[in-house]
């Protein structure tokens, strides 16, 4: 499908932008996220050409674009792919993963989270009797954490983008959150034991990294997690992106002025930032505690025989997960 005329070069266009009042060729699409990638890392001071980055990376379009964009740009970055061990999507994500770092020559880093900890997140869900995003949440930034740390990198990033950012600030706010919301910036400096992380797509859209991959040739995992179906982040995003269909640049707008001028006004009101925290007794990462909450989750769910992914879903979402499954074998 075309859209007119490139804005830039008046070629024929491959993608309208509404919230840029503009349509882009296939080679201005790539110069603007290129922009908006290097004027993130610019503003908000993210990275260096001499850092060591960690880029943490999950099969799908955004953290692919994300190491590729770091990459053509000249940073030094490798991969960390963490297996969750969520059935075929995991195995799926990480063969995408895999054969992106092949095709380029780049370092790719993997932990085996039920080879190496005793439990995936679906036992870990089950077990908990908790939503499977926080077991997995949890366990992607401890291992993240570590590998950096003990990697020696600079700089972990991730590949959360401008849709993902204003979602979690959406629900911030409904909930007037101001723990979370004092956290909720471009960048997390470095501290005691933990590495400074980056989000250095915050000014580019879902859509605007899927159409990067597709210029670029990336092969992605398309499909959503399963454990995620039924996630409030989604229906933020389906909210936001209503308003933003009667209001082009309203959800750039929210996210982006968040930083410039509530970020400020919000710093040091965070409690895990600012409190007093000890060497876990297990692992010695920092924790408010005598012991983190990765090594409690694991000390309660390591072992545990494997559950399978469909079990921990709801009935709505074990429904599509069974249909796309049985798509999928025919």
């Amino acid at each position: 499908m075309t859209y007119s005329k490139c804005r830039v070069c008046r070629e024929p266009a491959i993608i309208d932008l509404p919230r840029h009042n503009a349509n882009f060729c296939a080679e201005h699409l790539l110069q603007l996220c290129r922009r908006q990638v290097q004027k993130a890392i610019s503003d908000h001071d993210m990275l260096s050409f001499d850092d060591k980055i960690l880029v943490a990376v999950s099969g799908g379009k955004d953290s692919l674009a994300v190491w590729d964009i770091l990459t053509e740009l000249g940073y030094r970055a490798d991969g960390l792919y963490v297996g969750l061990g969520i059935g075929d999507y995991s195995d799926i994500s990480y063969d995408f993963t895999a054969a992106f770092a092949g095709e380029r020559g780049l370092d790719l880093q993997t932990i085996d989270l039920r080879g190496e900890y005793g439990y995936d997140v679906p036992t870990a869900a089950k077990v908990t009797k908790r939503v499977p995003c926080s077991a997995c949440g949890l366990s992607k930034r401890h291992l993240f954490d570590k590998a950096a740390l003990d990697g020696g990198y600079d700089v972990v990033v991730t590949g959360h983008n401008l849709d993902d950012e204003a979602a979690v600030l959406f629900g911030n706010a409904l909930r007037w959150d101001v723990e979370y919301l004092a956290r909720q910036f471009p960048v997390l400096p470095a501290r005691p034991g933990f590495p400074k992380k980056v989000k250095p797509l915050v000014r580019l859209t879902e859509r605007e990294m899927a159409a990067w991959c597709i210029v670029r040739g990336i092969d992605y995992q398309v499909e959503e997690c399963p454990m995620a179906l039924g996630n409030k982040h989604l229906a933020y995003k389906e909210a936001l992106n209503a308003i933003e269909r009667e209001s082009p640049g309203s959800k750039s707008a929210f996210y982006l002025n968040f930083v410039d001028k509530m970020a400020p006004i919000l710093a040091g009101h965070s409690q895990a930032a600012s409190g007093e925290l000890n060497d876990c007794a297990v692992c010695g990462s920092p924790t408010t505690g005598e012991t983190c909450a990765f090594c409690r989750l694991q000390d309660r769910v390591s072992g545990r025989e494997p559950v399978p992914v469909e079990l921990v879903l709801n009935k709505k979402a074990r429904k599509a997960y069974l249909a796309a499954q049985s798509a999928a074998e025919e």
